[in-house]
């Protein structure tokens, strides 16, 4: 692959750039030797094919980051401004080799990425959420809001759901927690996927989808359409945000009672985040068993505390939600990261009420980074769980 690091041909292309745009010529092979003699550069073939390809790489796709994003592995591509790319490609954040020419690139960048998914980025609407037509997830801020500059992170699409196998072969987690992970969703337990952000919620929430019975209906309800199950009986719906006139919005919430609607056997939320957890627990209270999701959270225990703070804004006081979760949920699954950046499952907590009514979890298995595994308090729990009546 050829070298992204700036150098003569970078620097040309902006000045042929700037040229181009003030003479509103095409970029083909003829403009831009016209171009670079025109400002005393030095014109061979070679040069000309360069910053031929540097001016493309702009104006298409992903421009500079392209290669990165075709990279087999590569799940995230962060961009802060000019200078600074970095890349995770399974193991943690590391540098990407890669630089812009300067802060105007990377936001001609944005702005371009931003119009790919139908939405507009300038000063007057500086920061946007969407997804590219190949199905990344685009999320960019401009400068001066985003420091050092232009702030862009991509999200990349796995072209088909990893299997607890596979991950289990990447060290996220021991086959004794495979096992474990494929008797919860065999029992139709209810369970939410927490963690912080990157740390592989969404695909270990799809490989455990992929060993739901294949009779059984998922309808699928996304912020951004993330979740790739391998399941022969899938429905996805995924919410809208408002055009550029303020029109069109449909929200989590209202697709959430949309699925309830569409004969589910697992009702799933790709990622709680907002006042749609209210009407998920009551969805699993009324009867839709084995519904799942994922949610950000630092640790199993902060769960219930995350809950509360989603459903206050809908005005479900803390009683009725502590109440509501105690009866709709199971088990919660949390993941994290080790020291050297791994995506790690932390730990499976079952949930119970306190003296004062309000949930709490409790570690039923902890596994720590040397492949040492623990029960807890809520062991015994986790199993009378996993040997009842299938729900």
């Amino acid at each position: 692959m050829a070298s992204l690091e700036p150098g003569p041909a970078v620097e040309l292309a902006a000045r042929v750039r700037d040229r181009l745009a003030h003479a509103g010529g095409r970029i083909t092979p003829q403009t831009v030797a016209e171009a670079l003699r025109a400002i005393g550069a030095v014109v061979g073939d070679a040069t000309v094919l360069e910053v031929l390809r540097v001016l493309q790489a702009e104006a298409v796709g992903a421009g500079l980051l392209d290669p990165l994003l075709r990279e087999p592995g590569v799940t995230d591509v962060l961009v802060n401004g000019a200078e600074s790319v970095w890349v995770d490609r399974g193991h943690g954040l590391e540098p990407a080799g890669v630089r812009f020419a300067d802060e105007e690139a990377v936001r001609r960048l944005a702005q371009r990425l931003a119009a790919l998914g139908g939405r507009r980025l300038d000063d007057a609407s500086p920061h946007v959420d969407v997804r590219l037509p190949d199905g990344t997830r685009c999320h960019a801020v401009l400068y001066p809001l985003a420091r050092p500059g232009t702030a862009i992170s991509l999200r990349v699409p796995r072209s088909s759901g990893w299997s607890l196998a596979e991950l289990a072969e990447r060290g996220a987690f021991s086959p004794a927690a495979v096992e474990l992970l494929a008797r919860i969703v065999a029992a139709r337990l209810a369970f939410l996927v927490s963690g912080g952000t990157g740390v592989g919620k969404t695909a270990l929430l799809s490989a455990l989808l992929a060993q739901v019975a294949p009779q059984e209906r998922i309808v699928i309800v996304e912020d951004s359409g993330e979740l790739t199950p391998q399941h022969p009986h899938v429905v996805a719906l995924e919410a809208r945000t408002a055009n550029v006139e303020g029109d069109g919005q449909i929200p989590m919430r209202q697709l959430v009672r949309q699925a309830l609607r569409m004969r589910p056997d697992r009702v799933v939320i790709g990622e709680v985040r907002g006042v749609e957890v209210v009407d998920l627990l009551a969805a699993l209270n009324t009867g839709h068993q084995g519904g799942c999701g994922t949610v950000h959270a630092n640790s199993a225990r902060a769960v219930p505390a995350r809950l509360e703070a989603l459903a206050m804004p809908a005005g479900l006081s803390r009683a009725a939600l502590h109440s509501q979760v105690s009866s709709a949920l199971d088990v919660v699954v949390h993941l994290g990261r080790s020291r050297a950046g791994l995506r790690r499952l932390r730990e499976v907590a079952v949930l119970r009420r306190d003296a004062e009514g309000l949930v709490e979890t409790l570690p039923a298995v902890s596994f720590a980074d040397d492949g040492t595994v623990s029960e807890g308090a809520g062991a015994a729990q986790l199993v009378e769980l996993l040997e009842g009546e299938p729900r």
